[in-house]
This record gives structure tokens, sequence and C-alpha cells, in this order.
């Protein structure tokens, strides 16, 4: 399945069709499809007005970068160069960790909204994930707020502490 594309994604979550949405931003239904489906690219003045006429706005981010680090057993950590933040719907949803992750002990679902299973879910991404799976479940200031009740192996806190600590360090 393709990833969708910044202008699908807006419009569904606006929760316009793609008639409404072409003929509020001024263009045409058959001409949003191809931008849809990532078969024409629109002009970044054409994607940034159709984006907002759906109620959202185009936003820079800095890219997180991983580094690999080893645990005093040769585990392998993926850890990175800043923390990141999810939206609050995916930061508090109900996850169900795949195989690879959580692969001692039968799946179970776990409510990131209770704390108790949050800190379960990060622990475990922490150990096992890749960088996608930290993307996918970590948010930066939820991580930062459990950090120190985690647990998790000192090579780990200890790799992980830079990017911790960056924003800990921080004054108003």
């Amino acid at each position: 399945m393709a990833e969708d594309t910044i202008i699908a994604r807006a419009r569904r979550g606006s929760g316009l069709s793609q008639r409404a949405l072409a003929h509020r931003s001024g263009t045409s239904q058959p001409t949003l499809s191809t931008y849809e489906r990532g078969t024409k690219p629109p002009t970044l003045t054409v994607l940034e007005r159709i984006v907002h006429t759906s109620g959202c706005d185009l936003d820079l981010t800095s890219r997180v970068r991983f580094t690999n680090h080893l645990g005093s057993r040769g585990e392998p950590y993926v850890v990175p160069d800043r923390l990141w933040r999810l939206d609050l719907e995916t930061a508090f949803a109900e996850v169900v960790l795949p195989g690879h992750l959580h692969w001692s002990g039968p799946s179970r679902a776990y409510r990131l909204a209770e704390r108790a299973d949050r800190a379960r879910v990060y622990e475990i991404v922490l150990r096992e994930g890749a960088a996608p799976d930290l993307l996918t479940y970590l948010d930066g200031a939820l991580l930062l707020d459990l950090f120190d009740e985690l647990i998790i192996p000192p090579a780990l806190r200890k790799a992980w502490a830079p990017a911790i600590d960056r924003y800990r360090n921080t004054t108003p």
C-alpha cells in the first residue's frame, strides 16, 4: 500500500470530500485526485493553499538522526540526537506491539493514556526498537517525564542521557 500524500492526509483529517476540498481551494477534483495519488506533484504554493483550506498548516521539523550503541552484553540500541513529538491521538493511543518488539510473551493491548502502560511500552521500545519503532511509539515530552522511572539497562540510560539532558537543562 502506498504511503498517503500530505494532501490526502489533510483532506481526510478535515472530513471533506475531494470535490468539496477542490472547490474550496480553487482547483478541480480530477487535479486534486492526481495530487492525492502522487501521480502529479503540486507546486508548493498550491500545496500550501490546499492544506490550509483543509484546516492544516505545513510545518518544518528537524530530522532526527540515530546512532547505534552496544549494551554491556553486546545488545544493540538505537539512540537519537534529539527528542520529537507525536500527535496527541498517537501519543495516547491503544497499541499492540509487533512481535519483533514484544517477543517474550503473548500479545496484549497497551493503553498509552495510562502512565503504567506507557512506561512499559517505552521500556520495551527503548530496549528492542529500531529507529522507525522509536518514532512510532515514543513521544519526547512524555519520555522526558517518565525517563527516570523506566526500568532499562544502565548502558541504555547512559546512551540516551545526552538527548534527555538536552531538554532538562534548558532555561525558559
